[in-house]
């Protein structure tokens, strides 16, 4: 992986070495693969990303291994906006479905369309408030990253270097490629239920995720005192949620991600999750 200085233009470079006419390839592949209708969309004007970039990289390792680099796409998958510490943009995004129920800035975050599972309208997100009918991208797992990096930038996602710079489109597409688990190998869809030892993930948890979550998991709570909403509760209510944050940590917050931990260890995290209050 490349460090700090070649990092910031290593997509610009390896898009520039694609043959002529290739990104606009890249871009029709993209399409054809995960379903997004093509459009003339345009993005709206949001805070430059670069303002934030010496910042950003300053606190980044001088040699990201792939690893690191991978989750940190998976963060930007998540919320590439909370990742800066800039506001998504107000509006919606011009190429989500009209027919849909979500509106504003949420419409922009990759997982709203293609889903915590990457699954798009094929895995959880097949119906309910989050229904697009778009599909996931599971189909770009292995492929070229520049490519990838390539179709985001074009229509209909549209998102140029003020919303995301290059060098961090870099480890979006990286994570899109690389980076990709099969959620069903931990969750029993049928069920919602892990598939793991919730005993043998009490360790863990305590050890790793209670220095900030508690140890019922009631330490922080991502609503409100009505309506709270705690690990417990995503756990049961979005158990692909938590997979996601777990293997790669959270936008915008010190939230360590798992990503070099045994898979069998994140299942009995995420099954003793299960286990913990949700209210």
């Amino acid at each position: 992986m490349t460090g700090r200085g070649n990092s910031m233009n290593a997509v610009g470079s390896a898009r520039r070495r694609l043959p002529k006419g290739l990104a606009g390839v890249a871009g029709a592949v993209l399409l054809a693969l995960i379903g997004v209708p093509h459009g003339g969309a345009s993005a709206e004007p949001a805070a430059a990303a670069h303002t934030h970039q010496s910042r950003t990289l300053a606190v980044w390792p001088k040699d990201p291994s792939e690893s690191w680099s991978i989750a940190m796409g998976g963060r930007l998958y998540d919320n590439w906006a909370a990742v800066q510490e800039i506001d998504l943009p107000k509006k919606t995004h011009p190429a989500y479905p009209r027919t849909s129920a979500r509106k504003g800035g949420g419409t922009w975050r990759c997982k709203e369309c293609h889903g915590w599972d990457y699954k798009g309208a094929a895995g959880a997100y097949a119906s309910g408030s989050h229904y697009t009918g778009i599909k996931g991208v599971r189909s770009l797992a292995d492929q070229p990253p520049a490519m990838i990096a390539a179709a985001i930038r074009g229509a209909p996602h549209n998102f140029d270097a003020k919303l995301l710079p290059d060098f961090l489109i870099e480890k979006l597409a990286l994570f899109i490629s690389k980076g990709q688990v099969e959620t069903r190998d931990y969750i029993d869809y049928a069920t919602g239920k892990a598939k793991g030892d919730a005993k043998a993930g009490r360790g863990p948890f305590q050890n790793f995720c209670a220095n900030c979550h508690g140890f019922d998991g009631r330490a922080m709570n991502f609503k409100t005192e009505e309506k709270p909403e705690f690990v417990g509760t995503i756990a049961k209510k979005a158990p692909w949620e938590l997979v996601h944050k777990v293997i790669n940590g959270h936008p915008g917050a010190p939230m360590p991600a798992l990503r070099d931990f045994p898979a069998s260890t994140l299942k009995n995290i995420l099954a003793y999750t299960q286990t913990l209050p949700v209210k």
